[in-house]
């Protein structure tokens, strides 16, 4: 697997080059074709200017980096397009992120249909959604398909934010998950007693019904968790 050139000239478009230091969305300290201090050397610094050749220089370096990191942690082998599609994601939203994106699995998985859907996740950067993400993604997306006439416009900055799923606490199937095992846990107490009391010798059908319906919902409630840390949703 190596780097193709529409994937690089992907990468350098959407990233855009800069010779003077700027704030990106989140106000991380930004320069050349996206490049951080979190990337490595140079450490940028504001008022701090490049040439041309030291941004295409800086550029190799932290392209490679990426390219690497991706490869250690692919456990299947991929088209060339594919790999630089999932590098020039990596670029955007850091190493870090994409080990343990939804990304990654659904590729390591084998679930390539899955991909353009979760690249789709990742397009908030300063709490906002920005379209210049929404078109990285696309385009990223389209190379993965291998659709090498994929839209190349846009304007993607570091660092891109994680997508968060709905808040457990306000899913409403959660909660209803919550309601019923919370019940079902009031009904085996008061069953436990009241069996207790009467020094029954054997378990009451009322607490095997409710530990059952207290599975139940421990399982929606891990289910509805899943689902919101790896769709967003």
């Amino acid at each position: 697997m190596k780097l193709c050139e529409e994937g690089l000239a992907l990468i350098r478009t959407q990233e855009g080059f800069r010779a003077r230091a700027y704030r990106d969305a989140t106000g991380v300290w930004t320069i050349g074709y996206g490049h951080t201090s979190m990337a490595g050397p140079p450490h940028v610094t504001p008022r701090m200017e490049i040439s041309a050749q030291q941004g295409e220089d800086i550029f190799d370096r932290d392209v490679t980096r990426s390219a690497e990191g991706v490869r250690r942690s692919l456990k299947r082998d991929l088209t060339d397009q594919q790999f630089t599609a999932l590098v020039s994601f990596a670029y955007n939203v850091g190493l870090a992120n994409f080990r343990r994106s939804s990304v990654l699995r659904a590729v390591n998985d084998g679930d390539f249909a899955a991909v353009p859907r979760r690249l789709a996740l990742w397009v908030k950067a300063g709490g906002r959604t920005l379209p210049g993400l929404i078109k990285r993604r696309a385009a990223e997306a389209a190379l993965f398909a291998g659709e090498t006439d994929a839209p190349r416009d846009g304007d993607a900055r570091h660092p891109v934010e994680p997508p968060r799923g709905k808040p457990a606490r306000q899913s409403t199937t959660t909660l209803a998950a919550i309601v019923s095992a919370l019940a079902a846990a009031a009904s085996t107490l008061a069953s436990g007693v009241r069996d207790l009391a009467g020094a029954l010798p054997a378990v009451h059908p009322s607490m095997i019904a409710a530990i059952i319906v207290a599975a139940a919902a421990a399982w929606i409630i891990r289910e509805r968790w899943l689902k919101s840390r790896d769709e967003g949703i």
